[in-house]
């Protein structure tokens, strides 16, 4: 019965610990709350009176509303202080009470519980190795301290007992007191609080009320007023830019401006996160001066991105996205890849930097000056006279001379220059001749120059540099260079024997693009090696183009700009079957023209010279192969002359053995002879055969 009737008291008094931690949970929530209340309060009577020291980018000193503000402040401070009082009524009334109930009485219980269970399984123990003393022999000393042990355990067991019923019974009295305290104390807190705000609100602040809230309803219908404009406004506006809304527009109601010098927008930039990984980021940019400029959103001002002068600006395919375009610095260490939004921004601002690299913004008019680039380049590539025409306009007439003019001999020396260098063009390049701007691989179409070779074109070369089953061709070349190249173009030369032809197909091929709009380069990576130069793909480093080295029978850079270079290829086969056709080929570089020209012609030298030890080589080897023979045939003849005195000795010898049985042979052939006579004709015939 006492087991049964203690587990309904600690039932009881689990019940009560869960119910007064939950309790005691929202009574903190209030105490933290008015904290809170109090702090924030008290916070914003200070921030009320900090607005006249506030200094607003679109505000003036307003002295009525400081003065407002300074009121509001001291009103707010001083409940502020009623909120202090507050919540420290609430600390001592009611959470204090319920705290020492929790931390004090509560815990008492579980610890007195847990000490009684001790002294319980201490005792079952004892009683444990009582009963197992034996009863046949008994050791007095064991017996004695079983029974010691059984007597201090029994008492132990039921003064703890005492106490925790104790502490059961008074637990019930305790529960009251604990939760009927805490209420009492808050509800005193509040009265209290409560009244002293009464005292605090007295008529005259509720006048001030009234004058403030007037105010804030007068303020409220010029704020309605306003809206209304605004509102008709954006109307008016949204009809005006409908065109605009567009991402795309019609390239013929909003054409491209091409003589601009600044250009700003939003731009897609490319960043490389991993090896084959990237991510775009939109961002404002715009140009100031030589610098391309960005700024994110957000920021104060812009940051520099790149220095534009002398760059180069070309459109590119880039992950399947349009209109995007790569800007390279003019050392070529750094580029940039952007995407514009529409073809109208896309196509201004490769014209705009353009315009940029060629230091056009430096000048008083700069508009004016890009637009007379672009015209000079649009006359460029107007289709220029035939031979026969250029000789009738250079005949002087009597009709086309000014009566009163006469010129002086500069200037007519001047015009016959001019007359023979535009003669000469004729003899450089020949007139509407197509131009290619992109690369051609051989495998698609076989392009005049191009020798195709069995296991080159195509090929894809080990960016690692391990060898695979086959040896690439230029393993045992001394020379390997690397350049990153962009195609401008190519066409068909008449001649291959003065650079001018490199300078005039030049300025064919930069004229062609300007008039066709034609802004797309395809980048690869030149190898320049002693047997040919290759056009690398730089992505999957397959051979898009080879071109032999001893067909490249000529190379320049362009006079004044270094990155521009280019080659001449002569080849057999092109419009005429069975005749030699020469191909010029124009790159842009990143600043190193000169480098590549250069190395191609240290290509070229070290070529001559393996040529030149290849045929000094083989004719070595020629004469070591004569001399090698010369030498057979006199071991020969010695081998034989040794034979012979081998032989000539062994004759020797066997005569000297044969010589003592001549003289018996003698006898007997003389008598032989006897009997030839004897026998006749016949009978001398058979034995001489015999």
């Amino acid at each position: 019965q006492t087991r049964s009737l203690l587990g309904v008291f600690e039932e009881d008094a689990a019940a009560i610990s869960n119910y007064i931690n939950q309790l005691f949970q929202a009574m903190h929530r209030i105490y933290d709350a008015q904290n809170e209340l109090s702090a924030a309060t008290h916070l914003t009577s200070k921030l009320l009176k900090e607005y006249e020291k506030q200094r607003f980018p679109l505000g003036g000193d307003d002295e009525v509303m400081t003065s407002t503000l300074q009121q509001f402040a001291k009103v707010i401070d001083e409940l502020s202080s009623c909120h202090a009082v507050l919540s420290t009524q609430l600390a001592d009334a009611m959470m204090f009470p319920i705290t020492q109930f929790k931390e004090r009485d509560l815990k008492e219980i579980l610890t007195l519980k847990e000490v009684f269970q001790i002294a319980s399984n201490d005792h079952d123990a004892a009683i444990t190795r009582y009963s197992r003393l034996s009863k046949r022999r008994e050791n007095e000393k064991i017996k004695a301290e079983v029974t010691e042990d059984v007597y201090t355990s029994r008492k132990k067991q039921h003064q703890t007992m005492m106490h925790y019923f104790c502490a059961l019974n008074t637990l019930q009295y305790k529960k009251k007191i604990s939760l009927l305290e805490p209420l009492l104390g808050y509800m005193q807190a509040q009265i209290s609080f409560f009244k002293m705000g009464s005292e605090n609100l007295t008529e005259q602040l509720e006048e001030f009320l009234t004058n403030i809230g007037t105010s804030v309803q007068n303020v409220r219908r010029e704020m309605d007023c306003e809206v209304e404009n605004m509102q008709q406004t954006i109307e008016d506006l949204e009809v005006a830019s409908d065109p605009l809304y567009l991402p795309d527009p019609d390239p013929t109601k909003f054409p491209a401006h091409r003589n601009l010098t600044r250009k700003a927008g939003y731009l897609n930039a490319r960043n490389k996160t991993g090896l084959v990984s990237s991510s775009w980021e939109r961002q404002f940019y715009f140009t100031q001066g030589g610098n391309l400029m960005s700024q994110a959103r957000g920021d104060v001002a812009g940051g520099l991105v790149m220095d534009i002068d002398n760059c180069s600006v070309m459109a590119v395919d880039c992950e399947d996205r349009r209109y995007c375009f790569q800007i390279t610095s003019f050392d070529g260490k750094k580029s940039s890849i952007l995407q514009a939004e529409s073809k109208k921004d896309y196509e201004e601002w490769i014209c705009t930097i353009n315009n940029i690299s060629k230091q056009i913004y430096l000048s008083e008019n700069p508009e004016e000056i890009a637009a007379r680039v672009n015209q000079s380049a649009l006359e460029a590539v107007t289709p220029s006279p035939s031979f026969q025409q250029r000789h009738e306009s250079m005949r002087p007439t009597v009709q086309s001379r000014p009566p009163a003019a006469r010129t002086s001999s500069t200037g007519s020396l001047g015009s016959d220059s001019a007359a023979l260098s535009a003669l000469s063009l004729d003899s450089l390049v020949a007139p509407d001749t197509p131009i290619q701007f992109d690369i051609i691989s051989p495998v698609s179409e076989d392009v005049p120059g191009q020798a195709k070779s069995a296991g080159q074109s195509g090929r894809r070369t080990n960016p690692f540099g391990e060898s695979g089953g086959s040896k690439p061709e230029t393993e045992d070349s001394i020379l390997h260079q690397l350049f990153i190249v962009r195609f401008l173009g190519s066409m068909e030369v008449k001649s291959d024997e003065s650079p001018d032809v490199v300078y005039e197909t030049m300025r064919q091929i930069l004229a062609a693009r300007a008039i066709h709009n034609v802004f797309r380069m395809t980048e690869s990576h030149l190898l320049v090696t002693c047997d040919c130069l290759k056009l690398i793909d730089p992505q999957t480093q397959v051979t898009r183009l080879r071109f032999p080295l001893p067909s490249v029978v000529l190379y320049a850079t362009h006079q004044e700009n270094k990155r521009l270079f280019g080659f001449v290829l002569r080849t057999s086969g092109g419009r005429v079957e069975s005749h030699q056709t020469s191909i010029c080929y124009i790159f842009e570089s990143n600043n190193e023209g000169e480098k590549i020209c250069d190395s191609v012609g240290l290509a070229k030298q070290i070529a001559f010279h393996a040529e030149l030890d290849r045929k000094a080589s083989e004719k070595q080897k020629e004469i070591d192969r004569v001399k090698e023979k010369q030498q057979k045939e006199l071991n020969k003849q010695k081998q034989i002359e040794k034979d012979l005195e081998e032989q000539s000795r062994l004759i020797a010898a066997s005569s000297r053995s044969n010589q003592s049985s001549a003289e018996g042979q003698f006898v007997v052939l003389s008598s032989s002879q006897s009997e030839d006579s004897d026998l006749g004709e016949d009978g001398k015939k058979k034995r001489e055969s015999e």
